[in-house]
């Protein structure tokens, strides 16, 4: 998935945190006493946890040292807010008519909702960061398909390429020279052949 995929991905599972983190804001309002400054104290825990958990998604960390100690806080962020908010929930359930196990189990589902939106939300934070992005892509698209305004230049002739020349093989050439004209002298098929005496001498003991 590129990134732009991954980050709708990110806005859905985002949605759900809050969604979970919503439901627990308005069980621990609805346990605690009527007045602001109750109701606020209660809020707090779940808000606190979906801030931290949007900071750690957000803001990378090079040094290992400080990713164990945002995790370790963000643990325990989490922990107290799911212990506050599980009994707030559980007196709430009971309060509007639930009965049996249902009012244990309910602040469970709300809870297991926003522990899992949170650990998606980081671990796709991290996939985006290492995943291609479109933008890059489209703006070397655009670069690619733009059209050339430089003023049009007659074109030079390339230039001829040489070819190298091949190697002669002088051993060669003198041993064939002297089996055409065996009486010709080392001197004269040094000259022929545009080398010296001793080179013409050293091909003729070689093949002798």
């Amino acid at each position: 998935m590129t990134a732009a995929q991954l980050a709708r991905v990110r806005w859905g599972v985002r949605g759900a945190l809050v969604l979970g983190v919503a439901t627990s804001v308005a069980a621990n309002i609805l346990h605690a006493l009527p007045n602001p400054i109750s109701q606020a104290i209660a809020a707090w825990p779940p808000l606190a946890l979906l801030l931290t958990v949007e900071l750690i998604s957000r803001i990378p960390v090079q040094r290992r040292s400080l990713t164990a100690v945002r995790l370790a806080a963000t643990a325990a962020i989490a922990a107290i807010a799911a212990w506050v908010s599980y009994w707030h929930m559980t007196g709430v359930a009971s309060k509007y008519g639930e009965v049996g196990a249902a009012p244990y189990l309910i602040p469970l589902s709300v809870d297991g909702l926003i522990v899992v939106a949170s650990v998606c939300l980081v671990e796709l934070a991290d996939r985006i960061r290492q995943a291609p992005g479109e933008a890059d892509t489209a703006t070397d698209t655009r670069a690619d398909i733009q059209p050339d305004t430089t003023p049009d230049t007659p074109k030079r002739p390339a230039p001829a390429v040489r070819r190298p020349a091949r190697k002669r093989d002088t051993g060669k050439a003198v041993v064939r020279l002297r089996a055409r004209h065996p009486d010709l002298p080392a001197k004269e098929i040094a000259r022929q052949l545009g080398v010296t005496d001793r080179t013409v001498r050293r091909h003729l003991s070689s093949a002798a």
